[in-house]
C-alpha cells in the first residue's frame, strides 16, 4: 500500500506562522507518514525551525492547521506533546547543565509511570550512545558540543516518541560526530521511529531521507524524494555546493 493511501501521521495545511508583523510561514503545507524521515532543508531564515517550533506550539500559527494522527493540534500546550508521542529536540540542544547525564534522561521520561519500560528504555538509550553511560554521573553542562547533543536526543527518546522532530542536530559539530549522530538517526528510524529532520546540511540530511521539502522565505517550493532531490540540478547548485 502506498503511502498516498495511508492517513500522515503528521501534517501541516497552509500554516502561516508570524513573529510581530513578519510572517515567517507563508502558508506552509507537508505530510509526515510513519516510519519515514522528511528531511526539510533551505537556506538560514527560511523558516526551517520555525516550523518545528509551530508545530510543537512554541511559536503559535496564525492560521492553517497542524494534524497529528488526524487531529488539529495548534493550540495545545507544548508539554502535552511528548505524552501524545510528539517530542522535539531543540537547535542549541537546551540540556539542563546543572543536572547530571542520568537526571537530563530521567527527566525525559517525567511525565511516565511505567518504571520497568523507563528502565529498559535507560538502557537503550545508553546502548545507543555509549559516551553518556561513561559520564552518566557528568553535569550536563561539563559535555563536549557532540555529547550534549547525543544527550538531548537520548532525552528525547526516553519520552517514548513516535515523532521525533530533530532540528538542526550536525550545528557546530565536527565531521566524525555528526557522522556518528547520523548513523544513529538512521538506525532509529530502521527500528521504527518516524522522523522529521530540520538540516542545514542539505547533503547529509536527503541521503538519510525518504522525502525532502524545500523552503525558501517560508514557502515549500519544491518537494520530491529524497534521491530525486539529491540529483536535481538547481538543488544541487543551491544547497549541496555542486
Amino acid at each position: 500500500m502506498s503511502n498516498m493511501s495511508k492517513q500522515p501521521i503528521l501534517e501541516l495545511n497552509n500554516v502561516v506562522t508570524c513573529y510581530g508583523r513578519i510572517q515567517a510561514l507563508k502558508g506552509i503545507s507537508l505530510k509526515v507518514y510513519a516510519g519515514e524521515i522528511v528531511s526539510i532543508i533551505g537556506a538560514n531564515g527560511a523558516g526551517k525551525s520555525t516550523t518545528l517550533m509551530t508545530i510543537c506550539n512554541i511559536t503559535p500559527c496564525e492560521s492553517g492547521e497542524v494534524l497529528y494522527k488526524g487531529q488539529p493540534i495548534q493550540g495545545k500546550a507544548p508539554d502535552l506533546l511528548p505524552p501524545m508521542g510528539l517530542c522535539q529536540v531543540p537547535e542549541g540542544r537546551r540540556i539542563f547543565p546543572r543536572l547530571s547525564v542520568l537526571e537530563n534522561l530521567e527527566m525525559g521520561a517525567f511525565f511516565r509511570k511505567d518504571k520497568d519500560e523507563i528502565k529498559r528504555d535507560l538502557e537503550y538509550v545508553l546502548d545507543l550512545f555509549p559516551v553518556l553511560r561513561e559520564r552518566r554521573r557528568q553535569k550536563g553542562g561539563t559535555l563536549s558540543g557532540g555529547e550534549q547533543q547525543m544527550l538531548a536526543m537520548a532525552r528525547a527518546l526516553m519520552s517514548r516518541p513516535e515523532v521525533l522532530l530533530l532540528d538542526e542536530p550536525s550545528l557546530g559539530l565536527a565531521p566524525l560526530i555528526v557522522r556518528q549522530i547520523f548513523s544513529i538517526v538512521e538506525r532509529i528510524s530502521k527500528e521504527g521511529m518516524t522522523i522529521l529532520l530540520v538540516e542545514q546540511n542539505a547533503n547529509l540530511a536527503l541521503k538519510i531521507a525518504s522525502r525532502g521539502y524545500v523552503l525558501e522565505t517560508g514557502k515549500v517550493i519544491m518537494e520530491d524524494d529524497a534521491a530525486s532531490l539529491l540529483q536535481n540540478e538547481d538543488i544541487k547548485k543551491a544547497y549541496l555546493g555542486e
